[in-house]
């Protein structure tokens, strides 16, 4: 794999406003092209994985993703790391919002946390949809311990590498029918969208809104991301 990439400085006042309005924020790109193929082309090397999904047999969709095993390949640990501390002062500001627990501003910390409720195994993932590909609307929740944001970043060129499989994102609002936005991230560019639901403004102070985010169909090509979850799974 290339050098480890600079991650750009992000707007994160400005991506955090964008979560908080829309339920998801585009970033710039994060990753060379190369380092995108190189991420992508590891979807063949079984030894980088602990396990592999095919969606199909679950009931899930069409296509497969792979855990990364532990030690994580040094980009995605760079990625999971350095991302973290800024999503973790938002995670803080939502906690805020809806009277639930703080978060600790190192990736580090949050791990021992997951350890000591027996969430040992790492939940980066790396997703391969080709022609006829789909994601069921779903939630990654993988234990009691549940970081409410996520990332995930585009290894591949739409309508160059694939057409269709565009993200998708529903928002199941009290009282109200549901709502569903859509993100088409470019090649390395990430979209930062909730776990599992976000504070929105109402009459009475914020409440819970809970999402459930999925891909589209994928009408042609191979559609490739890497998934970052910060929480480990049981």
């Amino acid at each position: 794999m290339p050098d480890l990439p600079d991650l750009p400085d992000l707007d994160w006042p400005t991506v955090t406003a964008e979560v908080d309005a829309a339920g998801f924020a585009l970033t710039p790109p994060l990753l060379t092209p190369d380092h995108c193929a190189e991420l992508a082309g590891l979807f063949d090397h079984d030894e980088v994985f602990r396990g592999t999904v095919v969606m199909a047999r679950h009931a899930f969709g069409e296509g497969a993703y792979k855990y990364f095993a532990d030690p994580l390949v040094p980009l995605v640990a760079k990625l999971r790391t350095t991302l973290y501390p800024p999503l973790a002062t938002l995670a803080n500001h939502w906690a805020t919002r809806l009277s639930e627990r703080a978060y600790p501003p190192d990736l580090d910390t949050l791990l021992a946390e997951c350890a000591a409720l027996g969430q040992h195994k790492p939940t980066p993932l790396l997703l391969r949809y080709d022609s006829g590909g789909y994601n069921c609307l779903h939630q990654d929740v993988y234990g009691d311990l549940t970081f409410p944001l996520q990332v995930a970043i585009m290894l591949s060129t739409p309508e160059q590498d694939f057409t269709g499989g565009e993200s998708v994102f529903v928002e199941n609002r009290p009282r109200q029918q549901s709502r569903a936005v859509v993100a088409r991230p470019g090649l390395g560019q990430a979209v930062v969208f909730p776990v599992r639901h976000r504070p929105v403004p109402g009459a009475r102070g914020f409440r819970r809104v809970a999402m459930r985010h999925g891909v589209s169909k994928v009408h042609t090509g191979r559609r490739c991301v890497l998934g970052i979850i910060f929480h480990n799974a049981r």
